[in-house]
């Protein structure tokens, strides 16, 4: 296990993560984000994630999320439409097919559980 640590997540830099072209909808969305801890069995990963604007798919993870900064409308098929802003816990269920439209550029702070 990685030691006790603080991080400032509005200022952490973070990596690119090439979306799949599948995946956009409209827009020019890109994705960076940084690994900040992860189970020796790879189970458990917990990070930091951004997405600048843009309508994009995709299929979740068990993920609990917590938005920092930005906005962004989630539309879980066959489920509910989740408006998630700064401040907003949101879980979503592994299986969950989405379709993201970030309004503005949403950076979050998440654990999935694998």
């Amino acid at each position: 296990m990685t030691h006790s640590f603080a991080l400032h997540v509005l200022d952490a830099d973070l990596e690119p993560e090439p979306l799949d072209s599948e995946q956009i909808v409209s827009g020019t969305p890109e994705v960076t984000g940084k690994v900040l801890w992860e189970s020796a069995d790879g189970k458990q990963i917990r990070g930091i994630w951004q997405i600048t604007p843009g309508v994009v798919t995709d299929t979740e993870a068990d993920e609990l999320f917590v938005v920092v900064s930005g906005s962004a409308t989630i539309e879980v098929e066959g489920g509910s439409t989740l408006q998630v802003g700064p401040g907003d816990l949101t879980v979503l269920r592994e299986g969950d097919r989405t379709t993201w439209t970030v309004h503005e550029t949403l950076r979050k702070v998440y654990v999935i559980n694998l």
